[in-house]
């Protein structure tokens, strides 16, 4: 900028006014320094927005945790590495949404709010339908036994990408309110499913991280490398020396607390559970962790020749699932026994036990083709840029701040003033 280009009065009031944080509109002629960088010679100015608070320091930026949360936008503004991490997951979901695309699967929405919740093991968030008069709960599942009604519909290919919602606990690996994709293939087991997103995991490492070697949580992996299967039984076998198919209650939970690890509840799906969760922190991956127990796997299909056990799949990177899949259960007489043991567990306090559809098995009793689903969500992502959950998300959920005075009613004196800042 130069007096004699822009006028010595617009000049003076360009130093005097501009502030670091102010929207300016420009007008010049552009050019380039004899040190290469681009730059514009001013002919005009004027403001747009006047910012009367300072940024935080460039160089370093917000450092509370929980400011950074709160005030996102000023931690995106002044953190690079940040934004380029919400480019990329912005990418990750493009790249998954194009893949199933390019496979044939058609994008169908399904319902956030449901009279029953369904397709997972969480606990809800109950809210209140004042026209029907009626509660409501928020989804812990992307539409899982809606896409499966789907299937009966002959819609052989669906997927969706949706928000979900579970009332539960907050650790690195887990939100509330997260993002996942679900897939439903009628015709096909879990075979082909575990041959599918092996192949959706690995574009995704290509096309939006340009590898496929990674390191999360001091684990190092290669997608592109081989994929073992993990049995689930013979993995907490080889680990605690217990057969969790033939244990009682009991010997499981000596077993826990010889191991030292805290559990809650009694019954024997949720002490099961948390055997294998402890046994998974030593998986590396990539893994398929395949062979479930019947009593931890609700919807999925038991094997024909392996009563007790199904045809579900989890792929495992760094200690801990990134997905979940299976052949769906579609003999309606099954599932409404299944669905008599889920109950069963609620009603006796069980709060993550799976609240029973029974218009869901009136489905099934119409006829449904042999499926696969599969479900991943966000964690996959975070787990790829070595994250918390919690940071891989542009607006996580906070508490509101207490206070008793109105922000817009702040006085803002000369210590509030960029041109202050030294």
């Amino acid at each position: 900028m130069s007096k004699k280009d822009i006028g010595e009065e617009k000049y003076k009031s360009f130093v005097k006014l501009i502030d670091m944080g102010d929207f300016v509109e420009a007008r010049g002629t552009c050019f380039i320094t004899h040190k290469g960088e681009q730059s514009l010679m001013l002919t005009d100015w004027k403001i747009l927005s006047k910012a009367i608070l300072p940024l935080p320091e460039k160089w370093h930026g917000l450092k509370d945790e929980d400011e950074r949360y709160r005030k996102r936008y000023l931690d995106i503004l002044t953190n690079d590495e940040l934004r380029d991490i919400f480019i990329k997951r912005a990418k990750f979901w493009q790249v998954t949404r194009q893949f199933m695309i390019d496979h044939g699967f058609l994008e169908v929405e399904t319902p956030t709010l449901e009279s029953t919740t369904g397709g997972a093991e969480a606990n809800p968030f109950r809210t209140h339908h004042d026209d029907y008069d009626m509660d409501v709960y928020l989804r812990i599942s992307v539409g899982e036994l809606w896409q499966k009604r789907l299937m009966a519909a002959c819609l052989d290919k669906t997927f969706e990408i949706g928000r979900v919602f579970r009332n539960e606990g907050s650790s690195p690996n887990h939100l509330q309110e997260f993002t996942n994709m679900e897939f439903y293939w009628a015709y096909a087991d879990y075979r082909d499913g575990m041959k599918l997103v092996r192949e959706l995991y690995l574009k995704i490492a290509q096309e939006v991280f340009g590898k496929t070697k990674f390191t999360t949580r001091e684990h190092t992996y290669d997608l592109a490398g081989e994929w073992p299967e993990i049995d689930y039984r013979e993995e907490i076998k080889r680990q605690t020396g217990l057969d969790v198919l033939n244990s009682t209650e009991q010997e499981i939970k000596n077993k826990l607390e010889e191991l030292k690890v805290k559990y809650e509840g009694d019954n024997r799906e949720r002490l099961t559970d948390t055997l294998w969760k402890y046994c998974r922190k030593n998986i590396a991956g990539p893994a398929f962790l395949v062979n479930h127990p019947k009593l931890i796997s609700p919807l999925a299909k038991e094997q024909e020749n392996n009563p007790g056990v199904t045809e579900r799949f989890q792929p495992i990177i760094a200690g801990a699932e990134v997905g979940n899949g299976y052949s769906e259960l579609n003999n309606p007489l099954d599932q409404r026994k299944r669905f008599e043991e889920q109950q069963a567990l609620l009603q006796a306090g069980d709060t993550e036990a799976m609240m029973p559809d029974w218009e869901f098995v009136e489905m099934l009793e119409h006829g449904m083709p042999p499926t696969c689903g599969f479900g991943f969500g966000e964690r996959l992502f975070a787990f790829l840029v070595d994250k918390p959950v919690r940071e891989v998300t542009l607006f996580p959920l906070m508490r509101p701040l207490h206070t008793d005075t109105n922000p817009a009613d702040k006085t803002v004196d000369s210590a509030d003033c960029h041109s202050c800042i030294s």
